[in-house]
């Protein structure tokens, strides 16, 4: 059954002076908010003989859970020893181009996917011209015709044109959402023609333009695979050094990729969550990756980087029942709603086991889909145990995530937060959240 949730009932005051408008020099000296949910005292996850060596503030809560204060660079003496961190490799592009008509006015163009061809790979690897799904703002302007690409000098040798030529097949409910082929001159291709011509599409809520340090700190060290128009926030807080720390402490490493969407900053709008539309997004992991997932479900934890990990590992689950129930052909998406729609009897294991049999028959080594799922509360978590994630924006499908994850605990953890000096949204602070309904 779909959840009658208001998102009026999922709100907080945030201070504009607390939404983080540029990065911390070092990547993980941001601060970190351990919610424990009573299990870091507890059982395997022990941790009193080690408090004295933490530097951490310890805060009693409600229901007796506990609030601990501490930095990013501490974070391996938090994670639970043979547990799996997984980590979501997507790269954010430079994906925002400013063009401008021969009148003057300027046209703004947001790259979100790429429509012909339609694979990211062969898009950005495309010479001479590609078509995107993309955004454009100040459309009445542009009434038809190539405009050209607005620049001094830089990007100038490209001589790059965009032409409007209508609206996607399969179109989200975004009245801004147009195809664009894009042409330009030189071999040059297109990954390379949104690096020289592009800029980095930072958050809206930070209210500025981006900068030269965008080009680098939006953006996680481990990213690889170019398609996202957001960046994983939750990543942002790990180097090098800290990921072979988090290692050598025995903790495995695994890594999915989701192309994140400019939908992430979509508001909800809605008077109820049930009738917000989510924006489809692919992803892709690797049979290796699900082999270790299957192994260690039920014996050590999975712990998700971020809401686009957690998103992803959840929607392996109706991935796998896909598998089971739709024959040799099955769909490889994830609608909205499909966890509420229904009861499900297979178990998590029995749905992977599928998946891994559709690969072998299918003779894949990474499988490729895509998801819409939306993660409320009454969500039934599957996989992940443990969240690394910042602190979202309130009335949001991302704050409602948090909810599904820890139940109204979300709360203390939020203004606990506010009342302790911590940073939000994508270039704040970040926390360590165990599940609640374990």
């Amino acid at each position: 059954m779909r959840p009658k949730i208001k998102i009026a009932d999922f709100d907080y005051s945030l201070p504009q002076e607390r939404i983080a408008k540029f990065p911390l020099e070092n990547r993980s000296a941001s601060k970190l908010l351990v919610y424990d949910f009573g299990r870091l005292f507890s059982g395997e996850n022990r941790l009193e003989n080690k408090i004295n060596n933490i530097n951490s503030n310890i805060i009693n809560c409600s229901n007796n859970n506990k609030i601990l204060d501490n930095y990013f660079y501490d974070l391996p003496k938090f994670l639970p020893k043979s547990s799996l961190l997984i980590f979501n490799q997507t790269k954010v592009v430079p994906a925002r181009l400013y063009f401008k008509k021969a009148t003057g006015a300027i046209i703004e163009i947001l790259c979100l996917a790429p429509s012909l061809p339609k694979e990211y790979v062969l898009s950005f690897a495309s010479k001479g011209s590609c078509s995107w799904n993309v955004i454009v703002r100040n459309v009445k302007k542009w009434k038809g015709g190539e405009i050209f690409l607005a620049t001094d000098n830089v990007g100038k040798e490209l001589n790059l044109r965009a032409l409007l030529t209508g609206r996607p097949t399969i179109q989200e409910e975004d009245s801004f959402i147009y195809t664009v082929k894009f042409t330009w001159d030189g071999d040059y291709t297109f990954s390379e023609v949104l690096d020289i011509c592009g800029s980095v599409p930072i958050p809206p809520y930070l209210n500025r333009e981006s900068e030269e340090v965008d080009k680098s700190r939006y953006q996680t060290v481990y990213a690889k695979y170019e398609g996202s128009v957001a960046a994983p926030t939750a990543g942002l807080h790990f180097t090098d050094e800290l990921i072979a720390s988090i290692q050598s402490s025995g903790v495995e490493i695994g890594k999915v990729c989701l192309h994140v969407g400019a939908g992430t900053f979509k508001p909800v709008t809605t008077e109820y969550i049930a009738e917000h539309p989510m924006h489809c997004e692919p992803f892709s992991i690797t049979k290796e990756l699900l082999n270790s997932i299957l192994k260690r479900n039920g014996h050590s934890p999975i712990i998700s980087v971020g809401t686009t990990s957690c998103r992803t590992l959840e929607s392996l689950y109706y991935i796998g029942v896909h598998c089971i129930e739709d024959g040799e052909e099955p769909q490889l998406n994830v609608n909205q709603w499909e966890p509420y729609d229904r009861e499900y009897q297979y178990t998590t294991n029995e749905a992977l086991e599928a998946i891994l049999a559709y690969m072998e028959r299918k003779n894949l080594s990474t499988l490729y889909a895509s998801t819409s799922i939306i993660i409320v509360p009454s969500f039934k978590f599957r996989l992940v145990e443990l969240l690394i994630t910042n602190f979202h924006q309130p009335h949001s499908t991302l704050l409602l995530l948090i909810a599904a994850f820890v139940g109204e605990g979300w709360r203390n953890i939020y203004n606990h937060a506010l009342n302790n000096d911590y940073r939000f949204l994508s270039y704040g602070d970040s926390s360590l959240l165990f599940r609640g309904n374990i």
